[in-house]
């Protein structure tokens, strides 16, 4: 083999080496739920009612790694190196559960799937219909969550809830930020609603 050969052959292995080293690290991004601390309003329950979250389904565009985002001509853009450290779905189902037990601290809240060993009250499930972001602009959500009274195997209430969050400061960071903002509006709205079918359960 000649000089030049070996030279030409390390010159290639050198580039690869060197193009790998600085290669981009992808960045993992994780949902948190609200702060006990900084609940706003919490809701009665009695302390055996057991409330299953889930499933939580979301759209398939949505259903992937990166995170999602839009650009101004409604073109969908997917971040190559910004992605959820967990399928979106499970973290959803993850971030409302964790919201709903700080706000119905009576209660307990089990993932869906639960084991059925010990008896659920109630079972929310949850559409995320739409989910629309924008760096430069809003984080839009659109949720179809349905409320079932498992004893008794009856439909509660079925709602539509439309949220819409600023995203601040424009980058993924603030995309998850506004994503926890509006999971914990959901789970407000979600909360309330159990502890009024609570108290009518009481009631009775």
């Amino acid at each position: 083999m000649t000089r030049a050969l070996v030279c030409l052959i390390c010159s290639f292995v050198l580039a690869g080496c060197i193009s790998t080293s600085v290669s981009p690290t992808p960045r993992f991004y994780m949902l948190h739920s609200i702060d006990k601390a900084a609940v706003g309003e919490k809701f009665n329950l009695p302390a055996d009612t057991i409330i299953e979250v889930g499933p939580v389904k979301i759209p398939q565009y949505l259903d992937r790694p990166q995170i999602v985002t839009q650009d101004k001509n409604k073109m969908l853009v997917f971040a190559q190196l910004d992605r959820w450290g967990e399928p979106l779905d499970a973290a959803l189902e993850r971030l409302i559960t964790e919201d709903l037990a700080a706000m119905l601290p009576a209660a307990s809240l089990q993932m869906f799937p639960y084991n059925f060993t010990i008896p659920l009250k109630y079972q929310v499930l949850i559409d995320i219909i739409q989910l629309d972001c924008a760096l430069d602009g809003d984080l839009f959500l659109a949720a179809q969550w349905t409320i079932i009274d498992v004893p008794n195997k009856k439909m509660l209430l079925t709602k539509r809830s439309d949220f819409r969050q600023p995203v601040s400061p424009r980058e993924y960071a603030g995309l998850a930020a506004a994503l926890e903002t509006v999971c914990a509006a959901l789970s407000s709205q979600i909360a309330q609603t159990l502890s009024t079918f609570g108290v009518r359960e009481t009631s009775r």
